[in-house]
């Protein structure tokens, strides 16, 4: 064991394999004997409004305006009012966070959901470079050295390289180990043992669908901002997100009419990515590998095309297995369907979110009581599908990360 600051430090942890982007070593150790908080408390609330205040002023990147967005006040004050048993919580201790390496914003929003839910929060941060994790651990760090000095014990934000000591390290000193990145990921972790009566939080590999209506569409007068939406749920991302739309399903009785539809839709998606979403060589490359796996498999019928920012899959039968044929990139399946049980092949444990358009909410929860799919978590709006809710791929976050104190 070395020491720091009077402090003892585990060996593993004083490495100096471990970049320390907000916090040290000494914060990350004194995290064993931090008071957990009550969710939602209030000096939290005015943390995240004036990180929401800092972040406003940055548009460059439109993941943390949006982060910037649900971090209010006014906002998390709306989510506090849907607890009732908040009086009688308190987090659980210290939450280790794994960010993905594919959503560069995912680790503020899991960081964000775990100090609401009143504990301390070490973040093992993507090693990909991206600036907007570097905008807002900047923006962090600027708070915490200034007027919320009291909050810095609750959060330390690290990288380091593929490290089991590391990793075993934190796991035991953890209470809840949440984990983003996909089944290989969580099968890696869970190798690190945690205490006994510590638990996870794990985001596997899902798939998402979307389901627009076809008369609704062309009924549509603003079709633009139904196409912008839709980038941003899937272009934006680069369909990397679990969120994004893998399958486009377009409902209608009348075959014209959808074909109608798709024309004008898939028209204005190839107008809105040309000349501002670049397709690099082995995207291609990746794309035509993933069609001829397809084909090889299922009765597909690739669209034609100008180039290759969009490739169209049709498919007139769909089973559980077709999202392992799944690409990213404006890789897109598309079938036909009459009513909302057709897509129910794809709505197994997997399937996370279907984005939908022109669909009744009614006919969404017939379809919900009706079949009792065994996956999806969401149905959102197009254009939402991205958008973070603290109940996510299922899972209360608030609950999942504190305990209730019962008292007779």
């Amino acid at each position: 064991m070395q020491r720091l600051g009077g402090a003892a430090i585990p060996m593993p942890l004083s490495s100096n394999k471990i970049q320390y982007i907000v916090g040290n070593a000494e914060i990350l150790e004194g995290m064993k004997s931090i008071r957990a908080l009550q969710p939602f408390d209030d000096r939290v609330i005015e943390f995240f409004n004036a990180l929401a205040g800092k972040l406003r002023a940055n548009r460059a990147y439109p993941d943390i305006s949006t982060f910037a967005f649900w971090c209010r006040a006014g906002a998390l004050k709306r989510e506090k009012e849907k607890y009732d048993d908040i009086a009688e919580r308190l987090g659980k201790g210290i939450i280790f966070h794994v960010a993905p390496s594919n959503v560069p914003v995912n680790f503020a929003f899991s960081f964000a959901a775990g100090l609401l839910a009143g504990n301390a929060n070490i973040v093992r941060l993507s090693g990909k470079e991206f600036e907007q994790i570097d905008i807002i651990c900047k923006a962090i760090n600027e708070l915490l050295a200034d007027e919320f000095t009291d909050l810095a014990p609750y959060m330390c934000f690290i990288r380091y390289e593929h490290d089991k000591d590391i990793t075993d390290a934190i796991s035991m000193m953890s209470h809840v180990r949440v984990v983003w990145g996909g089944d290989g990921t969580i099968n890696e972790f869970r190798k690190s043992p945690l205490p006994p009566r510590s638990t996870e939080i794990n985001f596997a590999d899902r798939h998402s669908l979307a389901v627009i209506r076809a008369d609704r569409y062309l009924e549509l007068d603003n079709k633009d901002g139904l196409v912008r939406d839709f980038y941003n749920d899937t272009y934006y991302s680069d369909q990397n997100a679990c969120t994004s739309p893998r399958i486009v399903m377009w409902q209608g009785d009348d075959d014209s009419v959808i074909e109608k539809a798709k024309e004008d839709f898939w028209k204005r998606v190839h107008g809105a990515i040309s000349g501002t979403y670049d397709l690099a060589a082995v995207q291609a490359v990746g794309k035509l590998h993933a069609l001829y796996k397809a084909a090889a498999s299922y009765d597909v019928e690739e669209e034609d095309a100008e180039d290759m920012l969009i490739t169209r899959l049709n498919i007139d039968e769909i089973d559980e297995e077709l999202m392992d044929y799944k690409y990213n990139s404006g890789f897109f399946f598309e079938k036909d369907i009459k009513g909302l049980d057709e897509m129910l092949p794809l709505c197994t444990n997997p399937c996370q979110t279907v984005g939908y358009f022109g669909v009744e909410k009614d006919e969404i929860y017939e379809f919900i009581q009706k079949f009792r799919p065994h996956g999806v978590d969401r149905f959102v709006p197009i254009g939402k599908t991205m958008d973070f809710a603290l109940i996510w791929d299922g899972y209360d976050l608030i609950r999942g990360m504190s305990r209730r104190i019962t008292v007779l």
